[in-house]
């Protein structure tokens, strides 16, 4: 590991992430902040480690995110494309794990925009005979 500093840039719906994995112990730290103060739920924390565990490398890097946009969810899954993407960098060898695992497809759901005469995406005004 010549270069010690890995990049990956994540992306879901509004939020993006600027993954940096750093050769540590494995402490994951969100905007300056650990994970576990960072994100509430604990099925978020498990999405954020998936690529590292399915590598084995959980205890090998130390994970600096900048995140914003977005809400708890779409940041959760704009880091795990973040890590996967710089674990890439890192290793090409874990291209086949984390592509079979479905970590380095970008989720293209994004949120529908609102369309005239309606209240929402798709929310019709209320329907009234009289």
């Amino acid at each position: 590991m010549a270069n010690s500093k890995f990049y990956g840039t994540g992306r879901r719906k509004k939020s993006i992430a600027r993954v940096y994995l750093v050769p540590g112990t494995g402490k994951i730290t969100i905007n300056k902040r650990d994970i576990d103060e960072y994100l509430g739920l604990e099925t978020l924390k498990v999405v954020v480690r998936q690529p590292l565990v399915a590598t084995e490398t959980t205890d090998k890097f130390d994970v600096l995110v900048n995140v914003h946009g977005g809400g708890f969810t779409g940041q959760a899954g704009a880091i795990r494309h973040g890590i996967s993407r710089a674990l890439l960098q890192a290793d090409a060898d874990f291209r086949p794990i984390l592509k079979k695992a479905g970590y380095l497809t970008r989720d293209p759901r994004m949120k529908e925009r609102k369309k005239y005469g309606l209240k929402a995406a798709r929310r019709a005004p209320q329907f009234s005979k009289r």
